[in-house]
């Protein structure tokens, strides 16, 4: 069947449009009232800014209609894009179909959208003499908005679902409904095909073996396919937000399996889901209990003075805590260097999940956490919020709208797999960090009784971060070099939060800047970084070349399981398996 065979709605007559102008208003005043009863005070606009806003939306709808009817309206047959469409509509992939630009009905309806988007957004912006953050969250909320009343979110406005549903017979909408209605039974969007994954045998498969399990964590310890190895090994933490194997995806993707290979000796913690067991559990626990008994762990059994670390998101600003507490204690050399995957310790530029640390929200943390856990499918969809556009509302098409089968991707099986975490430390993370910004302040938080400095911190250190990572944003990241008193790397990866972290060689993709001496400024660095193309990983394995290059034999205790910690069982472990 042609594209021309689709049966479409009629167009809507002036006092339909008029009836749509108002509800937009009314929206639009809905939308402020709240936002000021939320602020306690009425928002302030600049009158002239808003005067402008208005004008132009009136000029640009009325020229908008007039090129409607200038070209035949729904006569029109041309194949070429109107003239009136801008390249970052052109850049949409929600409008990708040639249909939403070549048929008259869906170009109106596609531009009417994106202007009335650009209103909105114009006086989410217009609103000032407002806290920043205020004034970030009605932004926020604003687009949010925006992005679900897309008209490609909905059947009869979209022109690809409604072609789907011709061919099919309607199919598409009954398969679409049974996603939905299992996705409503669990409480989570699926975003793949999860059958196709087994844990220890496509996905989490590097070999290796528990040799240590305590309430809180496993410790992997991974097979050497090297005869010699780096003396001093590397210890990963991952964050306990997740399941660490992120770091362990399919082989050609692993970052566990690309290290070992590189003849380094790997361990990894696995962190233990939240349950009830946990619920007083702090910071402090993943802190002393979690990184420092993991390091002496490794240095006991291998019978070496210090480790390479890894921390990775939330581990990573753990990893800076332990850092400073061990620094405090005059044991900083028991770490030998430490890498920083997308971490933040300063967060007043953390980016919109700081807009989710308000009171309303803590509120609600604390309801869904009546059983001492917080239930990991709240922070999923938090996280998706962050990215509605792709991590919500594409796969609210694609899965309930067209029916289509859900592709087998190990990075979003990965996504989906979410972990609980305690209560009381999810609370405080958020309050004292994300929302006080204690950490940069000497001495504000103690761990185990001791005031902590992130400033006597001399550890030699590889800072990552992620050109478009909307969760650790790359200004946020960069302030952790500001704090760090020792020798500092940074190193900005091209991609997000986690493309740009899981970047093989062998994948040769993206990119990454970097420069040959410290820098004094975020701008600086922008200024002198040298662009490779390519993954930034043999830049990390250069770098810790320059620390150490001695190696050893592998043999005795340089084996999962033969020294004094004996193998309880294979990797992955029993603890990412937990639900």
């Amino acid at each position: 069947m042609e594209k021309t065979d689709v049966i479409e709605p009629r167009l809507p007559t002036l006092g339909e449009m008029q009836q749509w102008t108002e509800v937009i208003g009314r929206a639009q005043q809905l939308m402020l009232e709240h936002a000021a009863g939320v602020s306690g005070q009425m928002l302030p606009f600049d009158p002239a800014t808003v005067a402008h806003i208005q004008t132009r939306f009136a000029d640009e709808g009325l020229a908008l209609w007039q090129r409607f009817l200038d070209s035949g309206g729904l006569l029109r047959d041309s194949p070429e894009p109107p003239p009136s469409q801008s390249p970052a509509a052109r850049k949409d992939r929600r409008f990708a179909d040639p249909a939403w630009t070549q048929n008259p009905f869906y170009d109106l309806i596609r531009q009417s959208y994106l202007l009335v988007s650009d209103y909105m957004m114009g006086l989410a912006d217009a609103v000032d003499g407002v806290d920043p953050k205020q004034k970030a969250k009605l932004r926020f909320a604003t687009g949010g908005m925006l992005d679900a009343l897309a008209p490609s979110n909905f059947a009869f406005t979209n022109p690809t679902v409604m072609q789907k549903t011709i061919e099919s017979g309607g199919e598409n909408l009954v398969k679409g409904l049974k996603h939905m209605l299992a996705d409503l039974e669990k409480g989570q969007l699926t975003h793949t095909d999860g059958t196709d994954f087994e844990l220890g045998r496509n996905i989490a498969a590097t070999p290796g073996k528990v040799v240590k399990e305590t309430p809180l964590y496993q410790l992997i310890h991974y097979e050497p396919t090297t005869e010699k190895v780096l003396r001093t090994p590397l210890l990963i933490f991952p964050p306990w937000i997740n399941r660490f194997y992120i770091l362990d995806l399919s082989p050609e993707k692993s970052f566990v399996k690309w290290a070992v290979d590189q003849g380094i000796s790997v361990f990894l913690v696995s962190w233990k889901s939240a349950d009830a067991s946990m619920k007083d559990l702090v910071w402090d626990d993943y802190i002393v209990d979690g990184q420092i008994d993991a390091i002496d762990t490794v240095r006991d059994l291998l019978k070496v003075p210090s480790v390479h670390t890894i921390g990775y998101c939330v581990a990573g600003t753990t990893l800076a805590a332990t850092l400073a507490l061990l620094a405090a204690r005059g044991e900083g050399d028991k770490v030998a260097s430490a890498t920083f995957f997308t971490a933040q310790v300063d967060f007043s530029q953390a980016g919109d999940l700081s807009l989710f640390v308000d009171d309303d929200q803590m509120k609600l943390v604390e309801q869904l956490s009546s059983g001492g856990f917080l239930d990991g499918r709240y922070m999923a969809a938090t996280f998706n919020l962050l990215r509605g556009r792709d991590l919500i509302w594409n796969y609210v098409v694609n899965n309930y709208l067209l029916g289509q089968d859900y592709p087998p991707f190990d990075l979003l099986y990965w996504n989906g797999d979410t972990t609980n975490l305690p209560a009381r430390w999810h609370r405080d993370y958020l309050t004292q960090l994300y929302r006080d910004n204690l950490l940069v302040v000497p001495g504000a938080i103690s761990v185990a009784g001791t005031p902590i400095d992130l400033t006597r911190i001399e550890t030699p250190a590889y800072v990552q971060a992620g050109r478009e990572d909307h969760i650790a944003p790359l200004e946020s990241v960069w302030k952790l070099t500001e704090q760090l008193g020792g020798p500092v790397r940074f190193l900005l990866a091209g991609s997000g939060h986690i493309a740009g972290v899981i970047n093989p060689p062998s994948a040769m993709k993206y990119q990454y800047w970097a420069c040959p001496d410290r820098k004094a400024s975020l701008d600086a660095f922008m200024e002198d970084a040298v662009e490779t193309k390519g993954s930034w990983w043999p830049d990390w394995r250069h770098w810790i070349d320059g620390l150490d290059q001695k190696t050893v034999a592998v043999r005795g205790a340089r084996r999962p399981g033969g020294g004094k910690l004996k193998a309880i069982e294979d990797a992955p472990g029993r603890y990412v398996k937990t639900r």
